[in-house]
């Protein structure tokens, strides 16, 4: 049960008289602004008493009678002054730059009309008494001020280690990196301690920043690392570029620390640097490469106003073409997938991120053609991304019938319900692991496009009615019902597909498996030390996906150019290290072998394929590969029913459809 809001806030300090509520703050107001009063009395009287050589008598009677009786009313307003300076508004214990700031002007106001005013009314005072009644006011009027923080910052560099607390050391003697260390400092509810500053600029080394050393630069976090026996190490510098966060986070994964980062430099500028910003670092940030960035115009003028069709919608990829659709005001969001749970849960986030969006939150499965039938007639998407799919290569391999029923099968039931529905565009998401594949999943994918590029091939040629439909259940979905022929008359979709690699954080990534396993004490598990794969974000995948169903014409294969590989074994590594452990000597890593149907490498292109380019420089067209069309949609109904009968042999009907398919040979 949840607590009370009221029992989970921590308690304020207020003092009640009668019915009135005084804060804890007002409180001390006062006894600050009466500590003022008696300031500006004795700055002012210490001035004029050292001009007489510390000899009340000797000063003269002039002096000490203007003063006296000037002193007190100009005290009451230079309280007056003070509150409009705001010196009374400050939290004391974080005083920094603006609050002196803000102490020295209202001091030297006060001080200039006090000269102006007692020398108009009374007398011209000795010069002294001007110029050292103005410093001893300001003196004295900063001592509560900063005196606070000036004990905590003493106490912090003597006191011992708390109890559960981490020796700290910060990367970067910046704004961001002062900030941090501040806040760790300060703030009562960490026991951390910061024992070194590491900044790669020289003249700040052997100096000090709020008492602790800074020590050199990133050759020195190792030793630095080992003389202080640092357990953590945050890096802020959120302005750096990912190359220098790459080399300097390289070198603090040699060390057992373990590593924090702050996320970008718009903390900085909106001021949300904080403890709280400190994320873990995470293998993206070890990849080597700047984030995609893509300009989304296009994506918006071509999603705007449109009903768009998200298969899939509630997985890894689907649910995030859901979220960036959303944000490109369609006229309706219809999110289709086979599983309820993951579908309500993107439903929930983009109700709330988006209440003005329509909506439409379907269960079904693209196997079934009445089903995709009766979405299609109803809603009539123009746009479809075609996100459903088995994907898991271990799992189907052992399933290799639902992997054809599904991908292939479900992909030809929604592209023919599209079709003949007036869907304008159609986005086939596919994988590098149809190039050359050796698992049932690629080759399921590869039939995926091969079935695009034969519809595409079918309506541009002006023969849509002679590509075959596949059903279960004759009947109620038979798209030319009054055999009038009429529907063909108007085909116009266009069919794409989008072929990119492995995505980061999705559904079946290695990197969560690998932290499950650190979690667990190990062993990591790699299936082979030199397998290698290319990584995209979620994010950047899907940006660059709707990017590239923007350019379509019809029938080309999208290639996302995903960087340069990334062996598995490296990540696996980098990622214990980031944990805080050794590889192989806290945290084993064991080498599997290869599973059925796995590559050490993958592909983003058959070699038969050859590459232009588009407007993007990363979004490349893969020169369709030729095959009979008419005999691939002729032969697909016969998969369909050897997929449906389960049978043993479904891999040679496969291989017959996709001569690039070599099955794993176990």
């Amino acid at each position: 049960m949840q607590e009370p809001r009221r029992s989970r806030r921590k308690r304020r300090k207020t003092l009640q008289i009668g019915s009135h509520v005084i804060e804890h703050w007002q409180i001390i107001a006062v006894v600050l602004a009466v500590y003022d009063f008696v300031a500006v009395c004795l700055g002012y009287f210490l001035a004029l008493y050292l001009r007489y050589d510390a000899t009340y008598t000797s000063i003269a009677q002039p002096f000490i009678k203007a003063y006296a009786r000037f002193i007190f009313p100009w005290a009451l307003n230079s309280i007056v002054i003070f509150l409009f300076f705001k010196m009374y508004n400050s939290m004391w214990r974080f005083a920094s730059y603006t609050e002196l700031v803000r102490t020295f002007m209202g001091s030297m106001v006060s001080s200039l009309l006090h000269a102006l005013l007692i020398t108009v009314i009374f007398i011209r005072m000795p010069i002294s008494y001007y110029i050292w009644g103005a410093f001893f006011q300001f003196i004295l009027l900063c001592i509560p001020r900063f005196g606070f923080r000036l004990i905590k910052l003493l106490q912090y560099n003597r006191e011992p280690m708390k109890e559960g607390g981490k020796r700290v050391m910060i990367i970067g003697a910046g704004d961001a990196g002062q900030t941090i260390l501040r806040e760790i400092m300060t703030a009562r509810e960490l026991p951390d301690k910061v024992v070194c500053i590491i900044d790669d600029n020289p003249n700040k080394w052997n100096r000090y920043m709020e008492g602790v050393p800074i020590v050199g630069g990133r050759d020195d976090i190792l030793a630095a690392a080992a003389k202080y026996e640092v357990d953590e190490i945050i890096l802020a510098i959120p302005s750096a570029s990912v190359q220098t966060k790459r080399d300097i986070l390289a070198i603090c994964s040699e060390t057992n620390c373990k590593l924090k980062q702050l996320p970008g430099i718009y903390q900085l500028v909106t001021g949300e640097v904080s403890v709280s910003s400190i994320r873990e670092v995470s293998v993206e940030d070890l990849l080597g490469r700047d984030p995609i960035r893509t300009d989304l115009q296009e994506v918006f003028e071509f999603i705007s106003g449109k009903t768009v069709l998200v298969t899939g919608g509630g997985g890894s990829i689907g649910s995030e073409l859901c979220r960036q659709i959303a944000a490109h005001r369609p006229k309706c969001l219809i999110i289709f997938d086979v599983y309820e749970n993951s579908a309500y849960s993107i439903q929930l986030e983009l109700k709330e991120k988006y209440p003005e969006l329509r909506l439409e939150v379907l269960i079904g499965s693209v196997r079934d053609s009445r089903r995709m039938f009766q979405v299609f007639e109803e809603y009539r998407p123009e746009v479809v991304y075609h996100a459903a799919a088995h994907k898991h290569v271990p799992l189907m391999e052992d399933s290799p019938c639902e992997s054809i029923k599904n991908n292939a099968i479900g992909t030809y039931k929604t592209a023919y319900a599209a079709m003949t529905h007036g869907c304008r565009r159609f986005v086939l998401i596919s994988t590098d692991k149809a190039v050359n594949p050796t698992n049932i999943m690629g080759a399921s994918k590869r039939l995926c496009e091969m079935i695009i590029q034969a519809f595409d091939a079918k309506i541009k040629a002006g023969k849509a009615e002679e590509i075959p439909q596949l059903f279960t259940h004759e009947g109620l979905e038979n798209a030319d019902r009054d055999g009038s022929g009429e529907i063909w008359k108007n085909i116009r979709t266009e069919f794409v597909a989008v072929r990119f690699g492995n995505v980061l954080g999705s559904n079946g990534s290695v990197i969560p498996v690998f932290k499950k396993q650190i979690e667990r004490g190990g062993p990591v598990t790699v299936t082979h030390p030199d397998i290698i794969r290319y990584f995209m974000t979620i994010p950047e995948a899907v940006s660059l996906v709707m990017l590239a169903g923007t350019y379509a014409r019809g029938g080309e294969i999208f290639v996302l150019d995903m960087g340069s590989p990334v062996k598995i074994d490296s990540l696996a590594r980098n990622l214990i290290r980031m944990s805080g452990f050794k590889p192989d000597i806290d945290i084993k890593i064991e080498y599997t072998g290869l599973r059925p149907g796995e590559k050490l490498y993958e592909e983003k292109l058959m070699e038969e394929e050859g590459l232009k380019k588009t407007d993007n420089d990363l979004i490349h067209i893969g020169n369709p590969v030729p095959f009979d069309e008419e005999v691939f949609l002729s032969r697909m109904g016969d998969l369909m029913g050897a997929a449906y009968a389960n049978r043993e042999d479904i891999r040679d009907l496969v291989r017959e459809l996709v001569p690039t398919y070599v099955p794993f040979e176990k």
